[in-house]
């Protein structure tokens, strides 16, 4: 019962300060809206910010264009450029990870781990690709030292020898890391299939 008059008070107090405040006119609101339009801030909320963006040559003094950087020294179709403006990455985004190990491995040390091995025993697997689990059941051997010292990158990997190609295999996991021939890398080697 206490708070009704409370609540009263206040109401009134509310409506005798709106009573107060008078409206400003029509003509008042609308010259001050054009007044607000005139001023830098009101023009820029009138025009699309891209009628300002430039249209065909890109300026010379940009660090990137086409997301390589353009500056002078830097090196060419770097792993940061996107996809759509070099065909190498484009080629890598196909890559399944493990792939990834032995991917800028350059055609010399390619050779070298497959001069080093293929004359070795013959292991149990017939053939596989890069991504493929070998069976428990197919022996592994540990890379010589010459391999490992030669090319760094393949220190803490295993082989098996396969037909006509050496498979570089991950051994906690079992699962073919690397594959090397005699001729050419295949281009499809460790590559997704659509």
């Amino acid at each position: 019962m206490r708070t009704l008059p409370i609540v009263l008070a206040l109401l009134g107090g509310v409506s005798i300060a709106a009573a107060q405040q008078s409206a400003p006119s029509a003509d008042g609101q609308q010259q001050q809206q054009e007044k607000a339009q005139q001023t830098p801030a009101g023009k820029a909320g009138t025009e699309e910010p891209s009628s300002h963006a430039p249209a065909d040559k890109p300026q010379d003094n940009q660090v990137f264009v086409n997301g390589a950087l353009a500056v002078p020294g830097a090196p060419a179709d770097t792993d940061t450029v996107p996809a759509k403006y070099s065909a190498k990455n484009a080629a890598d985004d196909t890559l399944i990870t493990v792939a990834y190990a032995f991917k800028s491995l350059t055609a010399d040390a390619r050779r070298a781990i497959y001069q080093s091995l293929k004359d070795q025993p013959v292991g149990s697997v017939s053939n596989a690709d890069v991504g493929t689990v070998l069976p428990v059941a197919v022996e592994l051997r540990a890379l010589p030292d010459e391999v490992t010292a030669r090319v760094p990158q393949t220190k803490g990997y295993e082989y098996v020898v396969a037909r006509t190609r050496v498979l570089l295999v991950s051994p906690p996991t079992r699962i073919v890391v690397g594959v090397f021939g005699n001729g050419p890398p295949d281009v499809s080697e460790g590559r997704r299939t659509q």
